[in-house]
């Protein structure tokens, strides 16, 4: 038995349409990938609607929000699942993402195919976002610029680099701009110890930090395809890079 396959096509507001062979009675199923060992608990059933010419559409809104993680997408038959492969992929909408404004809560779906060769959403679900952008890497010198979606910078806004595992905080000025969203920072401390620093900014004294992360635009997976020299500062090499869920972070080794 052939294996079927589902194109999908993306707008600007994360409206998700799937196309597929048209059978009766048939469904598309979405499932929030469990963690290891772990049981499934969220499924989303979408209907299949007859389009004509022998295909069938189904439509996933923008109501309600998915959750954040992978999502796998199947063809359900009464109680059995298939696996969709897929077919092709409209993310044209994508690719200008992180130039629009985005209110909070931020929810970001990116169609993408897995390792294996099937189907799946990439989802993201925040309640504000700082959108990395542009990483320039001089010397003993990293420059970073980011905006914010769904916060402002005001007074006594902060830069946090927060060492993974012992909760080490170093504080950082960040540089604003006029409209209170866009901002820089950089990191040239030759003291920080080794180990994996994850990046956050803190908009206000007593408001939440927020993760710095790249999920704006259509690449669901950036940590092998944004990769960055690193730079040498007295006695340690800081390099930023992307985690497996493209948020910001520093690797920091000890030089030579």
């Amino acid at each position: 038995m052939t294996t079927p396959r589902a194109g999908c096509a993306i707008d600007s507001q994360g409206r998700i349409t799937f196309e597929l062979p048209a059978a009766h009675g048939q469904r598309l199923l979405l499932r929030l990938r469990p963690k290891k060992g772990e049981p499934e608990k969220t499924l989303h059933v979408l209907d299949l609607d007859p389009v004509g010419e022998g295909r069938a559409q189904a439509v996933l809104g923008t109501d309600p929000a998915l959750a954040e993680g992978r999502w796998d997408v199947y063809l359900l038959d009464g109680s059995e699942r298939t696996r969709l492969r897929p077919g092709p992929r409209d993310l044209r909408a994508l690719v200008g993402g992180h130039l629009r404004e985005r209110p909070g809560p931020l929810a970001v779906r990116v169609p993408y195919v897995t390792k294996d060769g099937y189907l799946a959403l990439r989802t993201w679900l925040r309640p504000a976002h700082a959108e990395a952008g542009r990483v320039d890497v001089a010397g003993g010198t990293l420059r970073f610029a980011a905006r914010l979606h769904g916060a402002s910078l005001l007074g006594g806004a902060e830069v946090r680099l927060r060492r993974r595992g012992e909760g080490t905080v170093r504080s950082l000025e960040p540089l604003a701009a006029e409209d209170g969203r866009s901002f820089s920072f950089t990191v040239d401390d030759e003291t920080l110890d080794p180990g994996i620093w994850d990046m956050f900014v803190q908009p206000a004294p007593e408001a939440p930090m927020i993760r710095l992360a790249r999920v704006l635009d259509d690449v669901a997976d950036r940590k092998h395809v944004f990769v960055y020299p690193g730079a040498t500062a007295g006695k340690v090499v800081v390099r930023p890079y992307y985690t497996v869920d493209n948020d910001l972070s520093l690797e920091v080794t000890r030089a030579g």
